[in-house]
């Protein structure tokens, strides 16, 4: 279950601060997070999220069990900008973009066995 954001335009410095916040938690944890976050970065990267968790229903999978497995913020294009300084002369600004890539991943639920029920299947095999 996958989901991409493309040329975002932040810089990936700073969308990064926010991915490493909700990066391997719960999908609800992280939405909740999200929700009260006081970044640029928060909306859509939450947007992006709700898009993965529909590209999993489609597949049949259940929100609860979903969890981010990865979330990756990558460089995107540069828009280069001059600004006139003194002197007739110019400085350059970069206006930065960001690809934002989200893996999600169903959690296994992993079933313990009790020493009772250990001890009978041993005893069965010998």
């Amino acid at each position: 279950m996958r989901a991409f954001l493309k040329n975002y335009r932040q810089s990936p410095r700073k969308v990064r601060l926010v991915a490493s916040l909700i990066k391997g938690k719960n999908v609800a944890e992280a939405i909740a997070e999200l929700d009260f976050l006081a970044k640029r970065a928060g909306l859509p990267i939450k947007k992006l999220l709700l898009s993965a968790v529909a590209n999993a229903k489609q597949m049949g999978v259940e929100m609860e069990n979903l969890y981010i497995k990865e979330l990756r913020v990558d460089k995107g294009i540069v828009m280069k900008r001059m600004m006139p300084a003194a002197m007739g002369t110019g400085h350059r600004i970069n206006k930065r973009t960001s690809h934002v890539n989200i893996l999600l991943a169903e959690k296994v639920v992993s079933v313990k066995k009790s020493r009772a029920s250990r001890k009978a299947t041993q005893g069965k095999q010998k």
